[in-house]
């Protein structure tokens, strides 16, 4: 009885497991005309990667993940800026805002990461509660991320937001309304009720020199204000 109990279980897990996959977390379709600028982002997680050859696959922009709280920074950003550079991409950088940490200690960790390295794509927060601490109350977290926020702008900063739609609406949107977003959905209808300028709409995708599984993007806008937008600065920098 316990053995097929536990069979059953671990068939319905599978059977979750696979739902999931399939249809929760599938990618929406992206029309090519309508989006014709794609990237991904990336960090240490995803190991080596071959830019140049992701850059031929068709991929012209980079959001590199630079640090995390007020001491991580991501070991290959250093490396990964040089690569994307050189292969001739958009690049921008990336924090992931931890709830639990001072807002300006945050800001200061992450300037210290990017350097003077230009970035046409400019500074992104990554505000989730996916890894993030538990049980910090909402105004604590919104009060550090305003000092992050005005830490950045103090230094000439111009913040892009990356979250999801619950996200937004819970920690950003109250204070942060007209500001550049970068927005996590598998639901093109949910990306586009929401003001955005970048859009993660698959976590499993495959691009040519990176091993494994990246997040996908795209650009909200035509070629012509992609390149009135983000002017690729030149490759001595």
């Amino acid at each position: 009885m316990v053995g097929a109990f536990l069979i059953v279980t671990l068939l319905l897990g599978g059977a979750i497991w696979w739902a999931w996959k399939q249809y929760i977390s599938s990618p929406p379709y992206v029309d090519e005309e309508r989006f014709p600028i794609r990237g991904f982002d990336l960090s240490a997680h995803n190991g080596y990667a071959n830019l140049n050859a992701a850059k031929e696959d068709g991929y012209e922009f980079v959001f590199l993940k630079a640090s995390e709280g007020v001491t991580h920074r991501d070991e290959n950003f250093v490396l990964n800026y040089q690569k994307a550079r050189h292969a001739g991409m958009r690049i921008g950088a990336y924090h992931y805002f931890r709830f639990d940490r001072d807002g300006v200690e945050q800001a200061v960790n992450f300037l210290r990461s990017v350097g003077n390295r230009k970035l046409e794509l400019g500074l992104a927060i990554d505000v989730e509660e996916f890894g993030n601490a538990k049980d910090v109350p909402v105004d604590s977290i919104r009060t550090r991320l305003n000092m992050m926020v005005e830490y950045l702008n103090m230094k000439g900063h111009r913040i892009t937001f990356y979250s999801n739609r619950e996200g937004w609406m819970k920690y950003l949107s109250d204070d942060f309304s007209g500001m550049p977003m970068w927005i996590c959905s598998f639901s093109e209808k949910n990306a586009l009720n929401t003001d955005w300028t970048f859009w993660q709409f698959d976590h499993h995708g495959k691009v040519a020199g990176i091993r494994g599984e990246v997040d996908l993007n795209a650009f909200r806008g035509s070629r012509q204000e992609w390149e009135e937008m983000f002017p690729l600065m030149p490759s001595s920098y």
